[in-house]
């Protein structure tokens, strides 16, 4: 099973505290690079998170968002301060008695006063909000990962549609590379003719000078090797698993081929093959910066 590095998921935990929600996204990346964002005083959760999304997903930049909805816990208190109660009150009175304000003071006010209300919430479990972050991550990651596989099956498809067209052309570079020996045996002998006139031209010559063409332009190693590589990128797609950076350096390879191949290319038709055979390659090599 070969996934994309692309993909998208999201958990959640619905509780009798709290719900928890994880978002977790990725693109393709060299590495595992992950990025955790996180409710202000859950820094403790980060390396979990990291561990627990590195063992399902190998490489990439995934980047987990958490969310943490506390509306309906029962774990604050809201205490009254009586003193300060009784000293608000007493200041009320005095400013009626001797300077002959208002007394308005209600229980509201009183209560948007300063230090009358202390609410206090109960310290988080750790180990009980961890243990419902990673169920969300668990379901996140899970979905994450089935997208990935369904991107990583486009991408499966379109390489080895791209591996048909290449051994096409390669097919076509072995057929064209011998006419091409032939085209130029062809035409030195017939401009030896034309500089020579009416010299007799020893075959033999004709023949020497042939063989070395053929030999500089010789790229049987070449479409050889090109057809090594193919085999073995059908074969790395076929077992599956994290393969991107095999096929990353395989690809490599195909270049390299491909352009020893046009430095060997004499003539426009072969040099159009291999500009195909290059074109074929370039897609291949970014699909497979997609590949985990």
């Amino acid at each position: 099973m070969i996934k994309s590095m692309t993909g998208y998921g999201r958990g959640q935990n619905i509780g009798a505290k709290r719900d928890v929600t994880v978002e977790i996204k990725s693109v393709n990346h060299r590495y595992f690079d992950c990025s955790i964002r996180t409710p202000r005083g859950c820094t403790f959760l980060e390396e979990p998170i990291k561990a627990y999304t590195q063992k399902f997903i190998g490489r990439g930049k995934v980047d987990v968002f958490v969310s943490i909805d506390t509306s309906k816990s029962t774990d604050v208190s809201v205490a009254l301060c009586e003193p300060m109660v009784e000293t608000y009150i007493e200041i009320a009175k005095k400013l009626e008695s001797d300077f002959g304000v208002q007394n308005d003071l209600t229980a509201t006010r009183l209560m948007r006063m300063s230090d009358v209300l202390t609410v206090t919430k109960e310290e988080t479990d750790e180990e009980e909000l961890k243990a419902e972050v990673l169920s969300a991550l668990a379901t996140a990651v899970e979905a994450h990962n089935a997208m990935a596989v369904i991107e990583g099956e486009k991408l499966v498809a379109d390489i080895l549609l791209r591996l048909d067209n290449i051994e096409e052309i390669v097919g076509k570079i072995e057929e064209r590379s011998p006419l091409c020996v032939v085209e130029y045996r062809e035409k030195l002998e017939a401009r030896m003719r034309e500089v020579l006139e009416n010299v007799n031209i020893e075959p033999q010559r004709i023949l020497t000078e042939a063989a070395i063409f053929a030999d500089k332009i010789a790229v049987t190693e070449e479409t050889v090797r090109l057809r090594s590589h193919i085999a073995q990128t059908r074969d790395m797609l076929a077992s599956g698993g994290a393969i991107g950076r095999k096929l990353d350096f395989l690809i490599q390879e195909f270049n390299r081929e491909a352009n020893t191949t046009g430095s060997k290319a004499n003539d426009v038709t072969m040099a159009q093959y291999v500009v195909d055979l290059k074109a074929e390659i370039e897609k291949i090599r970014e699909q497979i910066q997609n590949i985990e």
